[in-house]
Parts: C-alpha cells; structure tokens; sequence
C-alpha cells in the first residue's frame, strides 16, 4: 500500500505539457525586450500552430485579443526571491512577473490581426523569438480586467511598464 501511495504522489509530481506551436517574433535576445506586451505597441509576430491542433482556432478570429500561454524556453534556474525589472528590492517570485520561476511559464495579452490557415498574425508581442506555445485562450475584458484595490510593491510603477526594457539581470 505504501508502494502505491509513493507512486500516486510521483505520478501527480511528474506533470508535462506538449507545444501546440512556436511563437515568432523580432526579438532574438533576452536584452532590449519589452518586459510586457505594452512596451512596445505595434511590434508583430507570428504564431505557427501546429497542423495537429489547427482545428482548434475555428472561431478565435472573432476575438482581438488572445491570451498566451508559453514556455520560457531560455529561462534557467529558479529563485524565491529576485530583484525585477521594475524596482531595486528583492521580492518573492510570486510577487514578480520575473522569468526565474518553479515553472517557467509566461503569460501575454497580444493583439490577434488575422489568421490564415493555421498561422496567427498578433501584435505588441514581448515575447522572444522560438518560444514554443503552451495555449491560447480568447481574451474577454468582463472577466479577464477585475478592478483592483492594490498593486502591491509596483503601486505607483506600473505605468512605468510601457517604457520598459527587459536587461541582463535574468541571463544566469
């Protein structure tokens, strides 16, 4: 019994995702990226969905703006606790939008143009080029904007964002 219990608990441990694409855009580094998608409005990039989840963009062109889900691909290492783009002081990781995460996942709000066939054309993309897609999800403002009462440690810095370049402080 305790075998069993011991595999079940590995078994929920050992979670894996597949792409369902790769994500291409201007950006060949880490350094000079906008570290959000308002950073940089206007910039466009491409999504090549694979052949085999293609059917699952009927009805997407009826949204402007998609939620990404992808792999930081070229993030190595991970800390609790990081010094990021926007302040001087160390925070926890949870508290950040920094790439130095558990599990390293990015999430971005882009704006979806057209699609032909299974390629999405988006724009003001913050994302680097070759990042391998996780999913995509329809972006719907009733739900996705909730008015907030906080912003924690970036109160009064978040319009700062827009201006934002992404450095050298998460290369290692």
């Amino acid at each position: 019994m305790l075998f069993l219990a011991l595999f079940i608990l590995n078994f929920m441990n050992d979670i894996t995702y597949q792409s369902i694409g790769i994500i291409n855009s201007p950006f060949k580094t880490k350094e000079d990226m906008p570290i959000q998608p308002t950073g940089d409005k206007g910039i466009n990039g491409e999504i090549k969905i694979y052949s085999e989840f293609s059917e699952g963009l009927v009805d997407l062109e009826g949204f402007s703006h998609i939620i990404l889900i992808y792999h930081l691909h070229l993030s190595t290492g991970s800390s609790l606790k990081v010094i990021p783009f926007m302040d001087n002081n160390s925070h926890g990781i949870f508290s950040t939008r920094s790439p130095k995460r558990p599990n390293p996942i990015g999430l971005s709000v882009v704006k979806l143009n057209k699609i032909e066939k299974n390629i999405l054309f988006i724009e003001n993309i913050d994302i680097l080029d070759g990042t391998p897609l996780l999913d995509i999800k329809p972006f719907i403002p009733d739900v996705d904007c909730p008015n907030v009462d906080k912003l924690g440690w970036l109160e009064g810095k978040s319009d700062k964002m827009k201006n934002k370049k992404s450095d050298k402080r998460f290369n290692e």
